[in-house]
């Protein structure tokens, strides 16, 4: 197995070296202590693998030092040294959080497979830790960016509930960020080494929806030939987010109470009740005591998922915030998509204090993405917005009353071909001709990609 590193803390001159000795023939890097506060100074100051500590020590207790190491060092494993034929110590040492335990004079066979043991569960423990820390730098609160009151609060109210087992339901408008909340509610838990699944209620049917959450049984309706697991049996030990809950069928709310009481519920078909283990994140842009009082929303799972609240606020109303933002879609997004632009210039930036931001967040990425497509200098700045945009605070939009997040629609509708030609031909540049990356960057079919290139008589020109 590829080096690891070993600790051997040992009051004993001829064990220490005997010890180092076996284990460096085998390719481990070892570091000695002859006393138990030196031994926990080292344990400290690096990281090892496996540490064998003698279980009685002129300066400590070996057992204590155990536990103390494990709970400061989780990752490392302790191999405990006993006195021949001490089986006592031996058990000591296990129920003090110990690997395993040697005999002294009598283990030197087991010595290199137990420590080889010991190091393969400590680097895999080391491995988990890098995963947990690569998670919550993804996905943790420091992803929240914002410095407005509104936005702090909100977020100190999450990062308050995210250690308990507490129901959530985050609110706020469309684009707010409420899964992002959700993330670092859930990275940030106990449950962060267990699975996070997000399932969105308005995108199914009733049926269907039913059938994702609680899964189903073979033969429970027309096409259900196998068993099939539902999200919270995936979500068991770890969180469960539902997003856009008050589009949730009635019937549907009510076994969702049900989970939420006893954590029991039964597949769709099947007679048999099932027990999951899970935590509930639920997100709405609906104000569900107003649903509940208009018969639309059962009232007491209102009060059920209403134990903690977290209030997102709408974009225009964490203006300061904004800037803030735009800059980290600059960042995040322009290397990505191998752009030059690298931020924005001051008419840029009050152009985007001007806008409405109907779709929030959301959509103040989604412009930044675009702009970043169409634009070819190292600074957005006037030059690179949609005619109009920022010019009043009064929200554009769609004939009917639809809000228009791309701020397009003060365009002449003679210049808006112009603009998509150029659209398409600059993203089709940026993927070096790749029409099934073009298509799915400009979130369009790639049928309907072939078509405007030959509309625009861009076949050949690409």
């Amino acid at each position: 197995m590829p080096q690891a590193n070993v600790l051997i803390i040992d009051d004993e001159d001829d064990i220490r070296l005997l010890l180092s000795r076996i284990l460096k023939l085998e390719g481990y890097s070892v570091v000695t202590a002859a006393t138990g506060k030196e031994g926990l100074s080292k344990a400290f100051a690096a990281d090892f693998h496996v540490c064998i500590c003698d279980v009685r020590l002129p300066d400590s207790n070996g057992l204590q030092l155990t536990a103390d190491m494990r709970a400061t060092k989780p990752e490392m494993e302790v191999v405990q040294l006993t006195a021949e034929g001490s089986i006592v110590d031996g058990v000591q040492a296990i129920k003090a959080g110990a690997f395993d335990y040697l005999m002294k004079g009598d283990d030197n066979n087991r010595l290199i497979p137990l420590v080889e043991r010991a190091a393969e569960k400590s680097k895999a423990q080391y491995k988990l830790r890098y995963i947990e820390k690569q998670n919550e730098a993804a996905h943790g609160f420091d992803k929240i960016v914002g410095r407005s009151p509104q936005i702090l609060r909100s977020k100190q109210l999450a990062q308050q509930v995210a250690p308990t087992e507490a129901t959530v339901l985050i609110t706020g408008p469309t684009g707010t960020g409420k899964e992002v909340f959700a993330n670092a509610i859930h990275y940030t838990s106990v449950r962060k080494r267990e699975s996070f699944v997000a399932i969105n209620c308005a995108a199914f049917s009733k049926e269907l929806l039913e059938s994702e959450m609680f899964g189903h049984v073979a033969g429970a309706f027309t096409g259900a030939t196998r068993t099939k697991r539902g999200l919270f049996e995936e979500a068991d030990g770890g969180t469960i987010f539902l997003d856009e809950l008050g589009e949730m069928d009635a019937g549907l709310q009510a076994r969702l109470l049900r989970v939420l009481e006893n954590g029991a519920f039964m597949k769709v078909g099947s007679t048999t009740e099932q027990r999951v283990d899970v935590r509930v994140i639920a997100a709405t842009n609906r104000d569900l005591l107003a649903e509940a009082q208009a018969g639309r929303f059962r009232l007491d799972l209102y009060y059920r998922l209403s134990t903690f609240v977290v209030d997102l606020p709408a974009l225009v109303d964490r203006a300061e915030d904004i800037p803030l933002l735009a800059q980290l879609f600059i960042d995040t997004l322009a290397p990505a998509m191998k752009s030059g632009v690298r931020g924005m210039d001051r008419d840029f930036q009050q152009a985007l204090l001007r806008h409405p931001w109907q779709g929030n967040v959301r959509e103040l990425r989604n412009f930044i993405e675009r702009t970043l497509i169409l634009s070819s200098s190292e600074k957005l700045s006037a030059k690179d917005l949609p005619i109009g945009f920022g010019e009043s605070n009064t929200a554009q939009s769609h004939p009917g009353g639809a809000s228009d997040p791309s701020g397009l629609t003060s365009l002449p509708a003679t210049a808006l071909s112009e603009v998509e030609q150029l659209h398409i031909e600059r993203v089709m540049t940026m993927v070096s001709g790749n029409k099934s990356r073009a298509a799915e960057l400009l979130r369009i079919g790639l049928t309907t990609l072939y078509r405007k290139l030959d509309e625009y008589g861009l076949k050949d020109k690409l």
